[in-house]
């Protein structure tokens, strides 16, 4: 997996290790409105929902008209995609998932 080595590991842990702390989507999005500035969280958002949309196969004039996003960020995010650590593979997949048999009840 493709982790940045600039980023303080025990620190990262900890970020981790406290976002796993919230039971129900609401705890999560508090600790998000702590943690992250407004525009931290906008940034955030918008590229969670660019990786949503290359996931889903979505051509890059689609996702900058739905998102805002530059093509640079698409292109950032899909490379993240594509050859980064997998987490935003995984968690799409696990969402997926979840979609998908929230569906079939």
């Amino acid at each position: 997996k493709n982790m940045p080595r600039e980023i303080n590991q025990e620190s990262l842990n900890l970020m981790a290790s406290i976002l796993m702390t919230a039971k129900t989507k609401e705890e999560c999005q508090s600790l998000l409105y702590d943690i992250l500035t407004r525009q931290e969280l906008q940034a955030v958002s918008q590229r969670i929902t660019v990786a949503k949309m290359l996931f889903e196969k979505k051509v890059y004039v689609d996702i900058v008209q739905a998102t805002g996003a530059s093509t640079a960020t698409i292109s950032r995010v899909n490379r993240s995609l594509h050859e980064g650590a997998g987490g935003y593979a995984g968690a799409l997949k696990k969402l997926n998932a979840v979609n998908t048999q929230d569906v079939q009840l």
